[in-house]
């Protein structure tokens, strides 16, 4: 039986010790947690987005500020309030801030929802079925639009020119 190649054990320990990307530990959290979707929301969202993905040193938000999170559990599973508490904690050791403000996507209703997936998607488990879920997001708001407006105008439905 022949050898081909050898692989030199030190080689071996460098990769294990190699330190984890921001990106991969924000996928390793996710996948704790059976989250599918991560986004950053809010004024912090564009400098989560390039703290992760290593383009910017320093992630520094003042302290009465907060990092808004929203998160896409798997299906339409509900996080437990235990659940919620440790992945805010997890979330707040990642991106070393003081506080996380923590958005579940299958508790809120549509117009938060959409507010959310319009910053920054931090993390994907898979990426089409997330681009389908943001455009189904984006969807079901605007089909909920005229209802708001009918409710707002008492009940009257009101034309609208277009």
């Amino acid at each position: 039986m022949e050898i081909r190649g050898s692989i030199n054990p030190m080689e071996g320990i460098a990769l294990r010790k190699r330190k984890k990307s921001r990106a991969d530990r924000l996928s390793e959290t996710a996948r704790n947690f059976d989250i599918d979707i991560v986004y950053a929301f809010g004024s912090h969202a564009r400098e989560a987005l390039k703290w992760l993905m290593d383009e910017q040193f320093g992630f520094s938000i003042s302290p009465p500020s907060d990092l808004d999170i929203g998160v896409k559990p798997t299906g339409n599973k509900t996080l437990s309030v235990k659940d919620k508490v440790r992945l805010a904690m997890a979330l707040e050791d990642l991106f070393c801030v003081s506080r996380v403000d923590l958005v579940n996507l299958n508790e809120t209703d549509p117009f938060v929802t959409a507010n959310v997936i319009r910053g920054e998607r931090l993390h994907a488990k898979n990426a089409d079925p997330a681009d389908e879920y943001d455009l189904y997001v984006l969807r079901r708001a605007g089909d909920l639009i005229p209802l708001v407006r009918c409710s707002k105008d008492g009940g009257h439905h009101k034309e609208v020119d277009q």
